[in-house]
């Protein structure tokens, strides 16, 4: 096997490097969620739509699920990324009111979650 190896150029640390690189580590983020009601477009292209299951991220790609749990009563929600933000310090996403109405009342403004790639 190291001969097949060596012939087509890789070692086993590269082989392990890759492993590595493209393992499907789920990775979770603890922060605080707040909502937002824009309006006009948001940073990927997309209609801002209130009533929609969609959200902020600073940095993650846009179309990318995540599971948004609120740590004081435990609900969920699913929302894809299509925009940027929030810059406010502390703050991890940003949701629509649709989205932070399912895991807590508007009222409250921001919450503590969990936030996990699905």
């Amino acid at each position: 096997m190291a001969k097949t190896l060596a012939a087509a150029g890789l070692t086993l640390a590269s082989l392990a490097a890759t492993a590595v690189f493209f393992s499907p580590v789920a990775s979770a983020e603890t922060c605080k969620a707040s909502y937002y009601t824009g309006g006009g477009t948001t940073a990927s292209g997309e209609r801002f739509d209130p009533n929609k299951l969609t959200g902020a991220h600073k940095t993650l790609p846009f179309g990318t699920k995540v599971k948004v749990k609120n740590r004081s009563n435990g609900k969920t929600v699913t929302v894809r990324i299509n925009d940027r933000g929030p810059f406010i310090a502390g703050r991890c996403v940003d949701l629509t009111p649709k989205a932070f109405k399912a895991i807590a009342p508007l009222s409250q403004g921001v919450v503590g979650v969990t936030v996990n790639k699905v």
